[in-house]
């Protein structure tokens, strides 16, 4: 199969809009940190410290989920500044491995984008009630409003939806840091040198242990890539998308490992391990029974901004693939605002589908295996996208890098050996879901050559 063309002559001719090129390096921060940073910190130390109970070997794995999110940075940034089209990874698969390989990128990372955002406003939801318990029998309807919500501003335009990104990151950000410097000013009973009650795990048992609480700090690092999902919209793509990227993870690194020696400078890791909520215990340890509040009110702010930046990013995937004759061409229309209207419609839609089929209890459980299997493809997509950095490399050397990855093939090779590596340990936690994955991934297939064969049978004006 013939690589995918670049989409030039593709975006000159939809004739309904086009994308607007206002976006600079603040929102690319904005969109890493706000897309990256969400309840996973909040909940996943206690998972880490439950596995690994021992300060080195815990502070040890956030290290190095924080090494595999720079190594990919480092790579995804080249593919992001050689091919500046919005649509995320999967214009990399697309462009490099052909079509079936970008629909597979492409649709699994809409459909998991929007499932994540439907996740996030019930989880907003949830904990509104808690916080103001008249709210609490509308928990389902405050989650659907907030994706709606954000769809109308989005609908407005780029600079509304970009605009919010930055002011809920901002300030998803700040908080962050007044809660590290509460637990430092506040703390003081922590681990230190403490000998944990419970022996760190050696053996096979140990590597076991170190692969399952690096999976979850991986998980957790998951985002890093927001910014090359606009990266047509980026003023200088050549000089903003590698900065950005780079420039968040190094910030997001930061900022966990901070969180991590806050919570063991208040609490033993004994105690943190098991928490379902270890920030949250740390908060409680610090300011009583207001610390329940306080972490919620937190959780709330922080995955405001996830809302938004998934709801944008997922728009973008969709609009790429209409574009390209991959989902109905009537599609990729852009409103003046720079906004793809249709696709920022069906987005929002699945998103409400997904929130309805998780309020009820015999839909939820589908709702939880959909997202489960999709996510087994989340790196996945990474591992295809560092191979098309191999392919390009090798087959387009002469074509112009604005930026150009540090330590090439080295630094993507280790990354695209973490994946596969990551992908491994994730099959053999989770056989029944990455068995799901593998067959819906067979069945792609056939629907793949079915698109295709309404796309040539349909010509210029693509899917109907």
């Amino acid at each position: 199969m013939q690589p995918a063309p670049p989409a030039a002559s593709v975006v000159e001719r939809v004739e309904r809009g086009r994308l607007l090129r206002i976006l600079g390096i603040g929102f690319g921060l904005a969109v890493i940190i706000g897309n990256t940073i969400g309840a996973g910190i909040l909940r996943t130390p206690g998972e880490v410290a439950a596995r690994l109970p021992e300060v080195g070997l815990f502070l040890g794995v956030w290290v190095a989920g924080g090494g595999y999110a720079l190594l990919g940075a480092i790579s995804i940034a080249e593919l992001g500044t050689m091919l500046p089209r919005s649509g995320g990874q999967y214009i990399f698969a697309r462009y490099a491995l052909g079509d079936y390989a970008g629909f597979v990128v492409g649709w699994s990372d809409w459909i998991s984008t929007c499932g994540s955002s439907a996740a996030i406003s019930i989880v907003i939801g949830e904990y509104l009630g808690v916080l103001f318990p008249a709210l609490a029998r509308y928990s389902v309807s405050i989650a659907l409003a907030i994706v709606v919500a954000f769809a109308v501003l989005q609908w407005r335009g780029l600079r509304w939806g970009s605009n919010i990104q930055n002011v809920t990151s901002l300030l998803k950000a700040l908080a962050f840091v007044a809660l590290i410097a509460a637990c430092f000013l506040l703390g003081g009973k922590g681990s230190g040198g403490e000998s944990t009650l419970q022996a760190a795990p050696t053996g096979s048992g140990g590597l076991i242990a170190v692969v399952l609480a690096l999976q979850a700090v991986i998980y957790t690092y998951d985002g890093w890539t927001g910014v090359i999902y606009f990266s047509e919209e980026v003023r200088n793509p050549g000089r903003d998308i590698p900065r950005s990227m780079l420039g968040g993870v190094l910030a997001i690194i930061a900022i966990y490992l901070l969180v991590n020696l806050a919570v063991l400078y208040v609490l033993p890791i004994s105690q943190i391990g098991g928490s379902d909520l270890a920030v949250g215990a740390a908060a409680q340890a610090i300011f009583g029974a207001h610390g329940d509040t306080i972490i919620r009110a937190l959780t709330v702010l922080s995955l405001l901004s996830a809302v938004n930046a998934c709801q944008m990013m997922a728009t973008r995937v969709l609009f790429a693939m209409s574009r390209d004759g991959l989902f109905t061409q009537k599609a990729a229309t852009v409103n003046p605002g720079g906004t793809p209207t249709l696709t920022l419609f069906v987005t929002t839609l699945v998103a409400v589908l997904f929130i309805l089929g998780g309020a009820f209890e015999n839909s939820r459980r589908i709702f939880e295996n959909i997202i489960a299997v999709v996510a087994f493809f989340f790196v996945a997509n990474y591992a295809i996208s560092f191979i098309s950095l191999f392919v390009l490399r090798r087959r387009e050397p002469a074509r112009e890098r604005p930026y150009r990855a540090w330590g090439y093939p080295w630094t993507t090779g280790l990354a695209l050996a973490g994946s596969i590596a990551f992908m491994g340990g994730a099959i053999a936690s989770d056989r029944k879901n990455s068995l799901y994955a593998l067959i819906g991934l067979g069945a792609s297939y056939p629907v793949f050559l079915w698109l295709r064969r309404l796309r040539s049978r349909d010509g210029k004006d693509g899917l109907v």
